[in-house]
């Protein structure tokens, strides 16, 4: 079965890079936008690393939604120990309910993750990540037991987190990206559904099709996941022009900013989105259409995901399928604003996309 989450992030707004494109939220904004999303029919919400911490955010959200809503919390390996992560996932869980939380692996950039201490290369933190994770994963599974790593040494870990694992203890299923050769290896031996920002067909399948065959030499099989935003609209032509606005209304500042990170930033991830664009700002959106559209000018302004899908309805629908073809079978998918573009995608694309 197709799952299909939104995103949920406290920097909202129609262009909300920039400081007037972006609302003024509280926390009954935010119930307010978790709420709607869960009512209009997603499966569960991306919560990322962005403003707020993701554990009081999703919390929050949890408290309002309905069992079935699973929130997938943004979760960098190494920030905190793995046995309080273990708890904290625990506490969740009794808290908010059984089954419901999912881990999205965040591993990050070599600079931002210097900023909180961690002194990791690129393959380094791969490394540290799949240890971390198959800690967590036996502490969560209710093991007690002594370690001694490559980054972690834990005498007794476990001892004082029976009374919180459930019979047959807990496994939080783990959502992870990774483009570089370490990252999908750690994918193909770690992870639940690997995930991947958007891309022409053709260049994605090659990279599905290396993501299964890594799965396949540790006898494993992992769920295939896509994170598009989407800029849907009645006509094509409305769309484009939807997107066009997000070009105009973006400051010089912040195109340089984002233009100016390209040389710090070592995720390979990141580097393909780059080269969709090049780091060249159009005069209209629809000169980076490489794809029928297919969008990546929106990594011109925001970190993360860049690429969107633009288009009437049907063509959305079409562009989907085409990822459906591919074996994808999980989409987070996003709009500017949450709010109004949760109720629009929930009821042009979501229910074909269902179907």
């Amino acid at each position: 079965m197709t799952e299909i989450l939104w995103y949920l992030i406290p920097r909202e707004g129609a262009y909300p890079w920039e400081p007037e494109g972006r609302r003024q939220v509280d926390l009954a904004y935010l119930q307010q936008l978790g709420t709607a999303v869960d009512r209009i029919g997603f499966d569960g919400a991306l919560f990322a690393t962005d403003l707020y911490d993701v554990w009081p955010l999703a919390s929050a959200l949890a408290a309002v939604t309905r069992p079935s809503f699973k929130p997938l919390l943004a979760v960098h390996p190494g920030l905190i120990s793995p046995t309080q992560l273990a708890k904290m996932a625990l506490t969740f869980e009794q808290l908010f309910g059984r089954d419901r939380l999912r881990f999205n692996v965040v591993n990050g950039s070599t600079p931002a993750l210097r900023q909180a201490g961690l002194q990791l290369e690129h393959d380094e933190r791969y490394a540290l990540s799949a240890e971390y994770w198959s800690l967590v994963k036996r502490l969560t599974a209710g093991e007690t037991f002594d370690h001694k790593g490559q980054f972690y040494e834990l005498t007794g870990a476990g001892q004082g987190l029976s009374e919180l694992v459930p019979d047959g203890g807990a496994h939080v299923p783990l959502w992870f990206g990774g483009s570089s050769p370490a990252g999908i290896e750690m994918a193909a031996e770690h992870v639940d559904v690997y995930l991947t920002w958007g891309e022409p067909p053709h260049l994605l399948k090659e990279k599905l099709e290396r993501v299964r065959e890594r799965a396949a030499a540790h006898g494993r099989e992992l769920r295939l996941g896509l994170r598009l935003h989407l800029i849907v609209r009645d006509t094509e032509e409305e769309a484009w022009a939807a997107a066009d606005r997000l070009l105009d209304v973006t400051s010089n500042s912040t195109y340089e900013r984002m233009l100016g990170d390209a040389a710090a930033n070592d995720g390979e991830g990141w580097r393909r989105q780059f080269r969709q664009h090049g780091g060249v700002v159009p005069a209209r959106a629809r000169e980076l259409e490489e794809h029928p559209n297919l969008w990546p000018g929106m990594g011109l302004f925001r970190p993360g995901p860049g690429t969107a899908v633009v288009g009437s309805t049907e063509q959305v629908l079409e562009r989907l399928a085409e990822f459906r073809d591919l074996g994808v079978d999980v989409f987070i998918l996003s709009g500017n604003p949450l709010l109004e573009e949760a109720y629009r995608v929930g009821e042009t694309i979501l229910p074909a996309l269902r179907g």
